[in-house]
């Protein structure tokens, strides 16, 4: 049997991993400041994160969501803590779209209705509803195809307040990413959060704020749309709240109500899944990674605008692009993108590219990255500019 072949693999087989760094199967050390995708979001192999699952390992590693999980509880006490959302109610999953997918159904589910605000440059998963909301036609099959989701300009108000105006009774939710990740590290505007929260009030629609890449402490809140001042009805998490581990769950405010049967999964909350989960919110917690998030960030943001090359680096916290294009019309440079990238790779750095045509080079290393690392990030950078001719 073959693997059935849906992703471009980098030629590189990795081995071994801790904190920032991973090594392949030939002993050649490799700084990352991808971190899977978003996914590492303590750093390879926290030494805790790794005692807390072989001690859970040792006890039970799994059982269905037919019998008390203690861990669960736990699990949403410290989330409610840690995020400032104490009395919201937690649902555990297994995967970002999942997340999604729950998201939109509890939303329907609550005021009865169909339809759905999602943006430009969106993307919240490849499950059924998750990829109908994602602004990529590439992804979306024919049977996930629905005259249900509605596609506005990311960051326009006027056109925001005017399908309201038109459509408002029928919106069940509105959709979007605090930071765009797929989409090119696109920030929404403070002010368009808060627009939403405000019309979704208006018109009895659900304000759903996926964090799925821009959560769990990465851009220096704890939810990216925190920024904006304002609480939305549902968030979804996943990424970095494992830290490698599968899991992922929605966060409900407490005006919407559960029932029996509403939503389900198998895996979902298994005890290793807690256990990991809630690793990640103690190391958070205890090495304040939030705050490293903040000052890292900040100083990654400016050694890259020092380069002269570059001429668009945004984000926050720990999730910062770099976008490539030239020309008076701002021509997308997706080929210099992928030089650049090839050569950071030679050089020993992880990264990757997103955009829409691959123009932005992305950052989403590890929330415990270090000034050192930094650095030689930005040495690699700078020689790899060179070797690509930007």
């Amino acid at each position: 049997m073959k693997l059935f072949e849906v992703y471009p693999i980098n030629n590189v087989t990795i081995t071994k991993a801790r904190g920032s760094y991973v090594w392949d199967d030939q002993g050649e050390q490799y700084l990352d400041l991808y971190g899977g995708h978003a996914v590492i979001s303590i750093g390879h192999n926290h030494p805790h994160w790794v005692t807390r699952i072989e001690d859970q390992l040792e006890k039970i590693a799994f059982y269905s969501n037919s019998i008390k999980i203690p861990l669960q509880q736990e699990l949403a006490e410290k989330l409610g803590k840690i995020s400032g959302k104490a009395d919201y109610q937690l649902f555990l999953c297994n995967s970002g779209a999942e997340a999604n997918e729950n998201a939109f159904k509890l939303a329907s589910f609550h005021n009865g209705r169909k339809k759905i605000i999602a943006f430009s440059k969106s993307f919240h998963g490849r499950t059924s509803l998750a990829v109908a909301a994602t602004d990529n036609k590439n992804l979306v099959a024919p049977v996930n195809e629905t005259e249900n989701v509605i596609f506005l300009p990311f960051n326009d108000e006027d056109a925001l307040a005017e399908c309201f105006k038109e459509n408002g009774n029928e919106i069940s939710s509105v959709i979007i990413e605090g930071i765009q990740g797929v989409g090119g590290i696109n920030v929404a505007d403070d002010s368009f959060l808060r627009k939403i929260r405000s019309l979704c009030d208006e018109y009895g629609a659900v304000y759903l704020a996926d964090c799925v890449l821009c959560g769990y402490g990465r851009t220096g809140k704890f939810f990216s749309h925190d920024f904006a001042g304002v609480n939305a009805d549902i968030y979804s998490m996943a990424k970095g709240m494992g830290n490698g581990f599968p899991v992922a769950g929605i966060i409900v405010a407490p005006h919407i109500k559960p029932k029996h049967f509403m939503l389900g999964t198998t895996f979902g909350g298994n005890h290793l899944a807690c256990a990991a989960a809630l690793a990640v919110l103690e190391i958070i917690e205890k090495e304040k990674l939030m705050g490293n998030a903040v000052m890292i960030g900040k100083y990654l943001r400016e050694e890259l605008s020092a380069i002269p090359e570059l001429k668009n680096v945004r984000g926050r916290g720990l999730m910062i692009g770099m976008e490539f294009a030239q020309g008076p019309e701002l021509t997308p440079r997706p080929d210099l993108v992928k030089a650049i990238l090839h050569e950071a790779f030679e050089r020993k750095l992880l990264l990757l590219s997103c955009g829409t045509y691959g123009q932005v080079v992305r950052f989403i290393p590890p929330l415990n990255t270090t000034d050192e690392e930094v650095e030689t990030a930005i040495g690699v950078i700078s020689k790899s500019l060179e070797a690509a001719g930007a």
